[in-house]
């Protein structure tokens, strides 16, 4: 019996295209795990066409629940350190080549849309946004839609908006005339 192994998944990676605008962000990864061990492998290997042999790699502990000292990759060894006071979405990678890529991290668990904008919002050439902002501002947008959606669900299983009801209902009452000229 032979067992074969499924190939590894590529990296889900945005990156900024090369223009003379610098921003904060050189892209962003959407990891499938919080494993960094299993995950780095496949970014590196992504990364290696565009930034040469990454050789390091630094991170926040506080969103990786394990940081190893060491993971191999293709060819060679990524050493990985960790600094609390880095922002806990970015990842710096360091390449002999190139210098450093400095990539926005959105969390494995994040939805498919929202993933997709923060993709894009972090490629864009010239950005002055770091990481933790582009989170901030996603959750803003995140909640804002949620909101709506909730609102119109609400609308659409309500079967639309119903007149307001009348603070003072009037049932049976008669009108009488008022005369013209109420001065005496």
């Amino acid at each position: 019996m032979t067992t074969t192994l499924a190939p590894p998944l590529s990296a889900r990676l945005s990156l900024t295209p090369k223009t003379t605008l610098a921003g904060l962000l050189d892209g962003a990864w959407w990891p499938r795990s919080r494993d960094l061990a299993a995950e780095i492998p496949p970014l590196v290997d992504a990364l290696e066409e565009h930034y040469g042999r990454i050789t390091r790699v630094t991170v926040n502990p506080g969103r990786w629940p394990v940081v190893p000292h060491k993971v191999p990759v293709t060819g060679h060894t990524v050493h990985v350190g960790w600094f609390t006071e880095q922002d806990p979405d970015k990842m710096i990678l360091l390449s002999y080549t190139v210098g450093r890529c400095d990539l926005l991290v959105i969390p494995p668990e994040t939805e498919p849309a929202a993933a997709a904008r923060l993709m894009t919002a972090a490629a864009l050439p010239g950005s002055v946004l770091t990481a933790g902002a582009l989170m901030s501002d996603e959750a803003a947008t995140g909640r804002r839609m949620r909101d709506g959606r909730s609102g119109e669900d609400a609308w659409e299983t309500d079967g639309g908006s119903a007149p307001p009801p009348l603070r003072h209902p009037v049932v049976g009452a008669r009108m009488i005339p008022l005369p013209g000229n109420t001065r005496r």
